[in-house]
């Protein structure tokens, strides 16, 4: 039994499509379970409510052999360690007690960063957590999500702008969800592998945001650029989008330390298990998002 959670989420709903496509038994755990398709969801066994739950987790977790965790790092949260670590200790209980075999998780770039990173360092906390249960793990370390910029969408179709709080010439690591999802896939019906690991998901090649501008210039045939933002002004927008003020200061702190080079301490694996280029991803997905908001 492969057990899912977050699966209508940018990486669960992908990795359930790959998973369903098996002949594996798949439960998902979803609080709103209506928001997974019906070709989807007739073809898994749904646990509904929240997976920080922890009646929920223990009923999902009973004889599960594998597990997709990805905490919805809720903005409301009081701070990122009650968003990624307080929100999935009862997760983590659950595995233990009912023997979960291996366990895949989405992570981050940046272990042995000197200084506080927000997000980063709650999620590598995390990754502590769930490794000290005793399972096999493999994190998902991942840098800059690719869609990420489809939180901009409506400003790229209507403006042709993007703005984010860094240099136009700042190297970003960046992958596509996609590429992070067959990964997952790929582990969670693999029996085989054991220990505690994390896996670099870098992409193929890191790109400055001025080059992110005239890539996308070029695949929606329309002048795009690209602005810089103050941490102040990233700040207050976040909060505006709901965000409490310790998931705000979160976010700074992690942007600020990608900014000082937090993703670039790593090599890329080889073979790379990340190959979607940033001109691929903006043909197939960026391109499609923007012609249907016009």
């Amino acid at each position: 039994m492969i057990v899912i959670t977050a699966p209508t989420g940018n990486i669960g709903r992908k990795v359930l499509e790959r998973i369903v496509a098996g002949s594996k038994p798949v439960r998902v755990i979803a609080r709103n379970p209506d928001q997974i398709p019906a070709m989807l969801r007739n073809k898994v066994e749904v646990v509904a409510g929240s997976h920080g739950d922890a009646e929920t987790v223990s009923r999902a977790f009973e004889g599960a052999d594998s597990v997709f965790w990805l905490p919805p790092g809720d903005m409301k949260a009081e701070s990122a360690m009650a968003a990624y670590v307080d929100f999935s200790r009862a997760g983590c209980e659950a595995m233990a007690a009912h023997s979960v075999k291996r366990v895949v998780g989405i992570s981050a770039l940046g272990r042995g960063w000197p200084r506080a990173a927000g997000h980063v360092t709650a999620t590598l906390a995390l990754d502590d957590m769930i490794a000290e249960t005793g399972v096999h793990y493999r994190a998902l370390a991942c840098g800059s999500l690719m869609e990420n910029l489809l939180r901009q969408i409506d400003g790229i179709a209507a403006n042709g702008v993007f703005y984010w709080p860094s240099p136009a010439d700042l190297p970003v690591t960046a992958v596509a969800t996609r590429d992070v999802a067959a990964v997952a896939s790929n582990l969670l019906l693999d029996a085989s592998w054991t220990g505690v690991d994390a896996i670099p998901m870098m992409g193929p090649e890191d790109i400055t945001f001025a080059e992110m501008a005239a890539v996308m210039s070029e695949t929606l045939a329309r002048p795009i650029r690209f602005q810089e933002m103050s941490m102040r002004e990233m700040h207050d927008m976040t909060l505006a989008h709901g965000a409490s003020e310790g998931m705000a200061q979160a976010m700074i702190e992690m942007l600020t330390a990608k900014n000082e080079g937090l993703d670039r301490r790593v090599r890329r694996p080889e073979p790379n298990p990340a190959p979607t280029d940033f001109r691929t991803w903006c043909l197939e997905v960026l391109a499609p998002a923007v012609s249907a908001r016009q």
